[in-house]
């Protein structure tokens, strides 16, 4: 299947795109995790948009790059996410490889990368290079586990 990946700060995104971009990230931290929370939580107007679109356009995968500072020391990543119709297909990979690149070419190849992962997607971002800080921690209701990315 053909996905088309583009990277932008929120203030090249098209009023659509940012519309398209929430509503997914509501699908699925909202309404299929049944978790409400405020997702909109004023980051996303300085942070990078990654944005994956299937090949009629839709956008099926979405992850947001934040700049040091933000929400830890280092850069972050974070509300990453794949349309339930294309989980199991490998995209969750195809997008976590775009961000991890683009992470390296904006903030240099030795970047360091905190993130706040799902528990159970711990394996999911090992295979990426994070590796847990031990930290566990209750978001949400929802078991999660502080990783790192040490510049690989």
């Amino acid at each position: 299947m053909y996905f088309n990946w583009q990277i932008k700060p929120y203030s090249e995104l098209t009023t659509n795109e940012f519309h398209d971009l929430a509503q997914l990230r509501q699908r699925v931290f909202v309404v299929e995790q049944n978790c409400p929370y405020l997702d909109l939580d004023g980051k996303d107007k300085k942070s990078y948009h990654v944005i994956g679109r299937d090949g009629k356009g839709t956008i099926v995968a979405t992850a947001r790059i934040l700049h040091p500072g933000m929400s830890y020391p280092e850069v972050s990543i974070g509300r990453v996410v794949i349309a339930e119709e294309n989980r199991g297909s490998g995209l969750g990979n195809v997008l976590m490889q775009e961000t991890m690149n683009f992470c390296k070419d904006e903030f240099g190849a030795d970047v360091t990368i905190r993130i706040s992962a799902q528990e159970y997607l711990l394996n999911y971002y090992k295979n990426h290079g994070f590796e847990s800080t031990g930290k566990k921690y209750l978001e949400d209701d929802i078991p999660h586990v502080e990783m790192i990315f040490n510049g690989k």
